[in-house]
């Protein structure tokens, strides 16, 4: 995605007429991108050969998840509707792991007569629930324990999930009392440790924490895992400073541990492989002037992008077509929402913007159309993928008919 001739294209096509042939808002996916990010992520980590588990949650566009499925990866999911998906779109049972805090009885029979990979359990009560469910089918189910390891992953409180005071897994020592439970128990084949301590992680150390601790907790089980789930959370950039997480040295770490503790390795990245490949088209439908700023009304609005709003994450906000024009009044970019959170960002010197103009929102890969809703009665926005000078529709625009 970059410029060309003050046009922004998305692979050979202009963004501009992706707007004009499939309307606004409109989220646009690179293929070529996501391709090379899974190739990245798979250079970075041949040494240790994980299994790679895509995070449904991040995005479950069907059509994405078959190229994801096509380049080899498997699927983490946290509900029967994420295993459902995962399915359609051709991911193997064998390829596919089940998280989560809540999961019910029937999503627990669901996956248990679909014979995935594991059900990774976060409570004692999960686990006897899943034990009792395995013996009334007469079966043996492969499951993992997910510890807190009760690290912080220096990120945004909202998304931290591995501090003791976060809902997900069990404490240590709840840990070793369900792994001395389920070692003796005749439908349950223990088979994995789970962690996973949070999202957007741009620093090593988090993870180094982590792999030291689960060190520490392997030796006290005398068990033998075979496998190791580190979850996911790597982090990308969302602004100009390109930081990311160093993955060659995440890596080295884990190879490290794998010294000590013959297991294989599952991770579970989702923002890592689709964040950066998509961007929201926009619609400039009002230039309200203000105060101290111009407010720039766009026909996007914080149904179509949750992130700002939920997590005052910020995106990158570019024009369509660069017109080296520029205002000296702070732009703050906003949607129709009814709600003073229905903004993405204020710049102190953006290009001079008139009423049609299209913008470009960054970076919108990951819990973009998965975090939508239909909030104020919006029709959800269209998906389109990009592959060179072909955009096809890979879920179609939302009709007002369908939501009233």
């Amino acid at each position: 995605m970059k410029y060309v001739n003050k046009n922004f294209f998305v692979e050979d096509i202009k963004a501009s007429y992706l707007a004009e042939k499939f309307g606004t808002p409109l989220y646009c996916y690179s293929l070529n991108k996501l391709t090379n990010n899974i190739r990245n992520l798979k250079n970075n980590f041949k040494k240790i050969d994980p299994i790679i588990c895509f995070s449904v949650k991040s995005n479950p566009n069907t059509n994405l998840l078959r190229e994801i499925n096509k380049q080899g990866l498997g699927a983490d999911v946290v509900s029967i509707g994420e295993l459902m998906k995962a399915l359609k779109a051709g991911i193997k049972p064998k390829n596919i792991v089940f998280s989560g805090v809540g999961k019910t009885k029937v999503e627990i029979e669901y996956a248990i007569k679909k014979k995935i990979l594991l059900i990774n359990a976060e409570s004692k009560n999960e686990i006897l629930q899943i034990e009792k469910i395995a013996r009334k089918y007469k079966t043996k189910v492969n499951v993992g324990i997910r510890l807190n390891p009760n690290t912080d992953a220096k990120t945004l409180s909202q998304i931290s999930t591995g501090k003791k005071e976060n809902k997900f897994g069990v404490s240590d020592k709840e840990f070793l009392t369900l792994v001395r439970y389920v070692k003796k128990s005749k439908n349950l084949n223990l088979k994995c440790l789970s962690v996973h301590i949070g999202s957007q992680i741009l620093d090593s150390k988090p993870y180094e924490k982590m792999l030291k601790i689960l060190d520490k907790i392997i030796k006290k089980t005398k068990f033998n895992f075979e496998y190791i789930d580190l979850g996911g959370g790597m982090g990308i950039s969302y602004n100009n400073d390109k930081k990311t997480l160093n993955l060659d040295k995440y890596s080295n770490s884990i190879k490290k541990f794998l010294k000590k503790n013959k297991s294989k390795i599952i991770l579970e990245p989702g923002r890592s492989i689709i964040g950066n490949t998509g961007i929201l088209i926009s619609k400039v439908i009002y230039n309200k002037e203000g105060h101290k700023k111009n407010f720039i009304i766009l026909d996007a609005a914080m149904n179509d992008l949750m992130r700002p709003a939920l997590y005052n994450a910020k995106h990158q906000i570019k024009p369509a077509i660069k017109n080296n024009s520029y205002t000296n009044k702070v732009y703050e970019f906003v949607g129709p929402i009814c709600e003073s959170t229905d903004k993405f960002g204020s710049y102190k010197k953006f290009q001079k913007l008139k009423e049609n103009d299209l913008i470009i929102i960054c970076d919108v890969g990951a819990y973009g159309v998965s975090l939508s809703s239909n909030y104020n009665l919006r029709p959800k926005p269209a998906e389109i993928l990009i592959k060179k000078s072909k955009a096809s529709v890979i879920s179609k625009r939302q009709k007002l008919i369908e939501i009233i």
